[in-house]
């Protein structure tokens, strides 16, 4: 069974993509076959991953959508890239921005992702949604096709303050939308804790939300390499094999396994 899992955070800069891509190849070395999706029209999963020019590709998340939209016939496995590192991706460009303005008057919008996943998940074990700094149509529609939710914080104030809304918003799609979606765990992210702010921030996080949401035991430490393999477009495990983030991204996709069985 396929395990579709959003990752989404309406604050920016706290490190959706990067655990994207490093959480999806991480499940893909220890044996899984898993589909990223590029949510945001950004496309800065599509760039991470070595594509620098999105917007020169030709099918992408929002034609998938259209076509949906549209009733058109396609192959379900149109405009899906292959990685080097054994990852498959739906890419995404600013088409995907315009497409979210055209939909308000698509009915039953909120499914119009899901319709496309139902069909392309039967191939595959894991699907990573890289949603984008917002809680609008495509964020809404992300959580729709979700199972989970993977919601990473970077350990500072702004960012864990907009946690109630982002909590309140998948409420309200469970109640909604999608009776199923379940919060798959808080990701401390870009953590220093050689400072005490940050171990203030982390036990403040485990302290409000612990109780009821699972809070993932590895923290993903603060680091120039994390952000440098975005240039280089291959993920933390092929740029800096044996740092102190590909160790915690590798326990990451184990705890996320884990939390399944």
């Amino acid at each position: 069974m396929c395990k579709v899992i959003a990752i989404a955070n309406q604050k920016g800069g706290v490190g959706k993509t990067t655990t994207s891509v490093n959480l999806g190849i991480g499940l893909a070395r220890q044996g899984n076959k898993v589909l990223l999706i590029d949510a945001d029209p950004q496309g800065s999963l599509t760039a991470s991953l070595g594509y620098i020019e999105p917007d020169d590709i030709g099918v992408t998340l929002a034609t998938i959508m259209m076509n949906v939209i549209n009733e058109e016939e396609f192959e379900v496995t149109d405009g899906i890239l292959h990685h080097q590192e054994n990852v498959d991706l739906l890419p995404s460009n600013i088409e995907l921005s315009g497409l979210e303005v055209s939909m308000a008057n698509v009915i039953s919008r909120e499914v119009i992702m899901k319709e496309y996943i139902e069909e392309i998940k039967k191939q595959y074990d894991y699907i990573l949604i890289d949603c984008m700094p917002s809680l609008g149509m495509i964020t809404i529609n992300a959580l729709v096709s979700a199972d989970s939710v993977l919601v990473p914080v970077q350990a500072a104030y702004l960012p864990v303050k907009g946690l109630q809304q982002l909590i309140k918003t998948i409420t309200m799609v469970r109640k909604r939308l999608n009776r199923n979606l379940k919060v798959e765990g808080i990701l401390l992210t870009m953590v220093d804790f050689r400072t005490n702010f940050a171990k203030d921030i982390s036990a403040q996080v485990r302290k409000e939300y612990g109780a009821n949401i699972n809070i993932f035991d590895c923290s993903i430490p603060v680091s120039v390499k994390a952000a440098e393999t975005s240039a280089e477009g291959r993920s933390i495990f092929a740029y800096c094999p044996k740092g102190k983030v590909s160790i915690a991204y590798e326990e990451l996709s184990k705890e996320v396994q884990a939390h399944e069985n």
